[in-house]
């Protein structure tokens, strides 16, 4: 077995270790050791999304319910938005995947089994054993000075002409273009985009591409909104000052918006955009929710005969997402809005869960 290294590594790091809810430490951990075909890289930047936030505060989606088993496998360190600099390279993995020691890189958020129903279809995404950084056993993530991409990941070279804080982005925003092609927008469409988050700035940015006739943005926060403008929206509306729903059936001579795209992450959200949308329009959920969602479930059906669909991270996105990046189709700069050290993660965390201090992406820089 040959690794190529780049620099004498350590044999310990620094790395957040997640316990359970609200239980993560600042911890020295052995620096990973790869194998054929596996990548090493010293991580350059963390992004803390609202589901890592929602683990830490305790979802039952990570912890487990009555019904499910929790998704999170502790102890585990957190993290599936981050870019690297490459530093070891195990046999073949330059080869597979273009990258030389140097180059930074990054691996798409979920490393699939490739033998499953799904991943033999090419539905990797939707593996069955989900596999997604930072949450599961097999995929310790990024909040560490260093982490290894198995011989199994999806791993990208960056373009150097982006930062380490703007390609922290392109997990999120892949995840937002998947979420925008799964609306099925046509042109002349009059979209919703509700929760301008930094996943809900990159839907409107994607959504934009698309040429809908009205590109409506929604948030509680001015502050997003400020930012929302700059990814190309059309409308923007605040609850806490306007009805939305009413401003959107006048927008549309009563009819309602015909795609809505639910990122707010919170059930008022999923209730706003049944009553908003028109019949046979097109729901797209891509939030994780934090508790659950009860709805008057007949306006799927008997009443408007809408069409429902998921979205799930964001596969076969992300070489889109560093070009509208390396484009400038996306305010990067101003969606990153905090930098933190990587011992400040509860912090971080805190930040994600209140939305305080106009925060929307927050970095940590190990």
């Amino acid at each position: 077995m040959m690794i190529t290294e780049l620099e004498d590594l350590p044999q310990t790091m620094q790395a957040v270790m997640c316990y359970g809810p609200r239980d993560y430490r600042l911890e020295e951990v052995p620096v990973p050791r790869i194998g054929p075909g596996e990548v090493l890289v010293r991580v350059l930047g963390a992004g803390i999304c609202a589901g890592d936030a929602k683990c830490y505060a305790g979802a039952p989606l990570f912890w487990g319910d009555e019904r499910r088993q929790g998704y999170c496998q502790p102890p585990v360190t957190p993290g599936h938005e981050f870019v690297g600099r490459v530093v070891a390279l195990g046999e073949g993995a330059a080869e597979k995947y273009g990258l030389s020691l140097g180059d930074l890189a990054i691996s798409e958020q979920i490393v699939p089994c490739w033998e499953c129903r799904f991943c033999r279809r090419g539905q990797y995404w939707m593996c069955q054993f989900t596999d997604v950084y930072g949450f599961r056993q097999r995929t310790f993530g990024a909040m560490a000075e260093y982490m290894r991409f198995p011989a199994d990941a999806l791993n990208y070279k960056v373009p150097d002409v982006l930062e380490p804080e703007q390609a922290v982005y392109i997990e999120p925003l892949a995840c937002a273009i998947h979420a925008v092609e799964r609306g099925e927008i046509e042109f002349g469409d009059t979209v919703v985009v509700a929760g301008c988050g930094s996943l809900g700035l990159g839907m409107v940015a994607a959504a934009r591409l698309k040429n809908p006739g009205c590109l409506v943005a929604i948030d509680l926060l001015d502050f997003r909104l400020s930012v929302v403008k700059e990814c190309g929206a059309d409308v923007l509306l605040n609850p806490a000052r306007v009805d939305v729903t009413q401003e959107v059936l006048e927008l549309t001579d009563g009819y309602g918006c015909d795609v809505y795209i639910e990122a707010t992450g919170h059930p008022g959200g999923v209730v706003q955009g049944l009553h908003m949308i028109r019949k046979l329009g097109t729901f797209v959920e891509f939030s994780v929710m934090g508790e659950p969602v009860t709805v008057d479930w007949t306006i799927i059906g008997d009443t408007k005969e809408l069409n429902i669909h998921g979205a799930h991270l964001g596969p076969y996105c992300y070489p889109l997402a560093m070009e509208m990046l390396v484009k400038g189709q996306v305010p990067v700069d101003s969606i990153v809005t905090h930098q933190l050290p990587l011992e400040d993660y509860a912090e971080g965390f805190d930040l994600m869960l209140t939305g305080a201090q106009e925060s929307i992406k927050v970095m940590l820089v190990p």
